[in-house]
């Protein structure tokens, strides 16, 4: 066994209660050979302190506050042989947390539901995080042991078992993982070498440390983690959590290096891995190619398309909302990707973003009206069908899977799920759950929400409402919607040009007054009416494929209903 505690005079191995001195090699690493038992639980002692659980635990069965336990990965059986992955760029995602997709809470319980995203349309199920992090549920963004599987999904083996299920449906995984920060709770890297740094800081904990002294190890730490999760669990494609707080000056970025050995892995294992990358700075560098002064990687969420398409529907213009609200941004959005490309920005107080290079397709950017960020951070955690109407569900839903994005949909979203999303943790630590519970309420100020509605992140029943009602599916008015969307999904299938990414086979009228979008493709148009009367739109079209109300279709024009949608031929 090896550890990485470059600080430490002596370490010593306990394995199963015994202890092992370890010999230091080179650059700070320790290490000793040990016959021990394939499930032998352990740690490290340094400098004769107290036995501490394996920075690159793969285990902890016990809680974040545990011993860890080996893993051997070669040991587990692989049933889907046969898959040999899919390319991410295009296809329909569905992002679902493991805690709250079933009332059980695991991933043997949401294998269960594979079946019904399958029969959906879905091609991708990315999950929110699920490393180690302290007590039974939370978010996943505070683990503190990124090698480790949480223990209350499943461990280990629950995520193989899942991913393997997955795969046996043509269902790609992709992982959500967090490289900018670690939680407080269970913490144990500061004391076995500089994993932080008080350079810069995050906005959820300290920063890793990237670029200063010891820093090639704490890289390699990341590198090794991705590659874990790539290879011995089969993911897919990893989601890269808020890589604007992955603070880096080096020569090459550290997310340049992971794309490099990412890239490496791929041939070798002989599928196609991706990583997406999460960022609100409208920097198009994270996608661009090496060889043109880009970091490569493959795809980037698009809070952009979302803030302009939230706002239009639900007229909401608080917080970062307030850079947004027009037909105008949506139609920006849809024929450029970002919205902001170097504009001022209110909200922020400066100029904002750069825009897309030409080569640079909308598959590349991931389209989605909600997710866990835009529901879970609203004080009440309300999901759209909470806000507006279900006929603007319903044009909201068509504008998402005709856009020329990646689109992403989120857990129940395809049925409007009446349960909120709400932020929830279950720290041990009384102090920390209290800071917890303050700083959500501070949070929303600038929103306008008032503290006594934020619900407590550490009581049971904040978990309890997020939790997916699964016997609502078929019954009104969730049946009603779920059927929309099946319907949408299956005419993006069959009709290719609206899943096209290309900007340029793109064109969008609107008229802000009148709250109409027409969008224009080569052999499709999608119009939308925002507005609570009837409009008549000119348009030349010879068929409604799909539509989300009874509309009227003559020589050149076309009569919406109020707040409606028709997919219609050209």
């Amino acid at each position: 066994m090896r550890v990485w505690a470059p600080g430490a005079s002596h370490v010593d191995l306990e394995v199963d209660s015994r202890r092992y001195p370890m010999t230091s090699t080179e650059r700070g690493w320790w290490s000793q050979s040990v016959d021990a038992n394939p499930a032998a639980t352990y740690g490290f002692s340094l400098d004769g302190g107290e036995v501490l659980p394996d920075p690159r635990s793969a285990w902890q069965p016990d809680g974040v506050h545990g011993l860890s336990r080996l893993v051997d990965h070669t040991q587990f059986t692989w049933r889907a042989t046969g898959w040999r992955g899919r390319r991410l760029l295009g296809r329909l995602v569905y992002e679902l947390h493991i805690g709250t997709f079933t009332p059980a809470g695991t991933f043997e319980a949401a294998i269960d539901r594979l079946d019904h995203l399958v029969d959906l349309g879905v091609e991708f199920v990315e999950l929110l995080p699920v490393a180690a992090f302290p007590g039974h549920h939370g978010w996943g963004y505070d683990a503190v042991f990124p090698y480790a599987v949480q223990e209350s999904y499943g461990g280990p083996d629950g995520l193989k078992q899942f991913v393997d299920a997955c795969h046996g449906r043509e269902l790609g995984v992709i992982l959500d993982v967090v490289y900018n920060h670690l939680g407080p709770d269970g913490n144990v890297l500061p004391a076995f070498g500089p994993y932080f740094t008080d350079t810069f800081s995050t906005p959820w904990g300290e920063a890793m440390n990237y670029c200063g002294a010891g820093s090639y190890e704490v890289r390699r730490y990341v590198i090794d983690n991705a590659l874990m999760w790539l290879r011995d669990y089969r993911i897919d494609a990893l989601r890269l959590d808020a890589v604007h707080a992955i603070l880096d000056t080096s020569a090459t970025h550290i997310l340049e290096e992971l794309t490099v050995e990412v890239a490496a892995l791929s041939d070798e294992v002989g599928r196609p891995l991706a990583l997406v990358a999460e960022s609100d700075l409208n920097d198009p560098r994270l996608i661009t190619a090496h060889d043109a002064g880009g970091y490569g990687l493959d795809a980037q969420w698009s809070d952009d398309f979302h803030h302009a398409l939230h706002t239009v529907v639900t007229r909401e213009s608080f917080g970062y909302y307030e850079d947004f609200g027009s037909l105008s941004q949506l139609a920006t959005a849809l024929t450029a990707g970002y919205v902001y490309a170097g504009q001022y920005s209110r909200h922020r107080d400066r100029q904002h973003g750069r825009p897309l290079p030409a080569s640079i397709t909308g598959h590349r950017l991931l389209g989605y009206a909600q997710d866990h960020d835009q529901i879970g951070n609203r004080a009440a955690g309300e999901r759209l069908s909470a806000l507006v109407s279900p006929e603007l569900v319903k044009v909201t839903a068509a504008l998402v899977l005709t856009a020329p994005f990646t689109p992403m949909l989120f857990m129940g979203e395809e049925w409007a799920a009446s349960t909120p999303w709400q932020y929830f943790t279950d720290h041990e630590d009384p102090e920390l759950a209290e800071a917890v519970r303050a700083g959500r309420r501070g949070e929303f100020k600038a929103f306008g929400w008032r503290h006594e509605d934020v619900p407590d992140p550490q009581h049971p029943t904040t978990i309890e409402r997020s939790t997916l009602k699964w016997d609502e599916l078929d019954v009104a008015p969730h049946a009603d919607v779920h059927a929309w969307y099946r319907e949408l999904i299956a005419l993006r299938r069959t009709r290719l040009d609206l899943a096209d990414g290309r900007f340029d086979e793109l064109e969008v009228d609107f008229d802000e007054e009148q709250r109409w979008l027409v969008i224009r493709r080569p052999s499709t148009v999608v119009a939308v009416n925002l507005a609570t009367r009837s409009r008549t739109l000119d348009l030349e079209a010879t068929s409604v494929l799909l539509a989300s109300a009874e509309v009227e279709l003559r020589a050149n024009s076309l009569r919406l209903p109020p707040e409606s949608v028709a997919i219609l031929a050209r």
